[in-house]
């Protein structure tokens, strides 16, 4: 499951602007420019057609410093794994909290996720919580609707792909964002039921979707806004 569309191609090495990365993309469709702020990864999309000139390109973009400092300004923060932070967890906000007296092992609880141990190594203990964690809910949503779906799956995956929620091979393995355990549960279920259609339909043609529906037992539309709009705040956690 992509993040973005992605029949636009890169044409040249980014530009940097004014200490920005700026991709050039050229569409075959595409009759004007248009520019994108990409902020899970701080850099500007700048489409173009054809045959349009990237000087011209390079500096419509310039004239856009506004646009682009507005954006910039209302990037998300970024949230760091770190004793008194929150971050959100399956629909609820957890506080993050290192006790000194407390076991290493994390507690989960009360809206709080509390460890002890070195502080320094607090981060990559809740790092790896937050995998398992994902793991856990993960595999469960697939056997729920591989089941449902009468497929088989071969294998169920954790990674931190910037440009897919979750992906499924020819194969049958299916690997998703660990960050998506930070999401409400229906839209990691959503995700999750996405993927298993594909182990029935691998495009995502008129028939893909009416399955995908069917999967998830409910209009697949609100889901996928709210993944989009949660997306730049999901990907700015542990950064």
């Amino acid at each position: 499951m992509k993040r973005g569309r992605s029949n636009i191609t890169s044409s040249t090495a980014p530009y940097d602007l004014d200490g920005l990365e700026l991709v050039f993309r050229r569409h075959p469709r595409a009759r004007r420019m248009r520019l994108r702020y990409d902020a899970e990864r701080d850099r500007l999309l700048l489409t173009l057609p054809p045959r349009a000139s990237q000087a011209r390109a390079r500096a419509w973009a310039r004239s856009q410093s506004d646009w682009i400092a507005e954006q910039r300004a209302a990037r998300p923060p970024s949230i760091p794994l770190a004793p008194g932070e929150h971050i959100p967890f399956c629909g609820e906000e957890l506080l993050l909290v290192h006790d000194p007296a407390a076991s290493r092992r994390l507690h989960h609880g009360d809206g709080r996720l509390v460890g002890g141990g070195p502080e320094e190594a607090f981060p990559a203990r809740v790092h790896a919580w937050l995998r398992r964690a994902a793991r856990d809910r993960l595999s469960e949503d697939v056997a729920f609707y591989a089941e449902k779906a009468r497929v088989t799956v071969t294998g169920v995956a954790i990674g931190d792909a910037r440009t897919r929620w979750g992906s499924c091979s020819p194969e049958g393995k299916l690997r998703f964002s660990w960050r998506l355990v930070c999401a409400p549960p229906e839209v990691r279920r959503y995700v999750a039921a996405h993927e298993v259609a594909h182990r029935r339909h691998m495009d995502h043609g008129p028939d893909f979707h009416a399955f995908e529906e069917e999967l998830y037992g409910a209009p697949t539309r609100p889901a996928r806004r709210l993944l989009r709009e949660l997306g730049p705040r999901l990907q700015r956690i542990g950064r």
